[in-house]
């Protein structure tokens, strides 16, 4: 096998390919040299091991492409959404007659996710839910609070953040509302729900997938 591969080409192979032909040697060195770069990980003891086989089985190594880091997309800080006003409604829409479509869109949103709102549905079901949904069109009233002066305000919510609650009431009137230390009653077909506003100072992202404890007595 090893005379066989390091045999010099007949003068007639060599013309035809247009080759220089090699001394025994010159072959030797160019095998062992093209052995080392198709098999980078074996030891030259092994690829001599390999010569003296039958075959010789050539590995292909691939050069491992290095992942570039994806740059994350940076967004506004609260200080420059503040600048920016992007949270701002402006004083020719804070009417309420514009925003009744919302809360009947809001309306049928909860019908759906209550499954219909059936009169034998549980209390707690529709509780839980929503505790979870979107509040954003839902009409709301300060049945409690610390702060009598918020007591009775009733309207849209339009906004809601994490400690607020941004309410547009029928005398077109935008009113902040805190969430600490008050209490908001919500009613849809029947069904009359308390939201205790000190447990619910979250992000309307968050509470989807908090699970809230049903507690007998929450104080303010």
């Amino acid at each position: 096998m090893e005379g066989e591969l390091y045999r010099r080409l007949p003068p007639e192979g060599t013309g035809d390919l247009r080759l220089q032909p090699q001394g025994p040697e010159e072959a030797r060195a160019f095998v062992n040299a093209f052995l080392k770069r198709s098999m980078p990980k074996m030891k030259d003891e092994a690829i001599q091991d390999i010569l003296t086989r039958k075959a010789v089985v050539l590995e292909h190594y691939s050069k491992k492409r290095k992942k570039e880091k994806r740059k994350k997309t940076k967004g506004f800080t609260a200080k420059q959404r503040r600048d920016m006003r992007l949270f701002e409604i402006e004083p020719q829409q804070q009417r309420y007659a514009i925003f009744l479509p919302l809360h009947e869109l809001w309306k049928q949103y909860i019908r759906d996710l209550c499954h219909g709102l059936k009169p034998d549905a549980q209390p707690h079901m529709v509780q839980s839910k929503l505790l979870k949904a979107d509040l954003h069109g839902a009409i709301v009233t300060v049945t409690k609070s610390k702060c009598p002066s918020y007591v009775g305000i009733t309207g849209i919510i339009l906004q809601e953040f994490k400690h607020v609650f941004k309410i547009i009431t029928k005398e077109d009137k935008l009113k902040v509302v805190p969430k600490l230390n008050n209490v908001f009653s919500l009613e849809i077909d029947g069904f009359i729900s308390y939201i205790y506003g000190s447990k619910f100072q979250l992000r309307a992202s968050e509470r989807s997938a908090k699970k809230f404890k049903l507690k007998g007595t929450i104080d303010l």
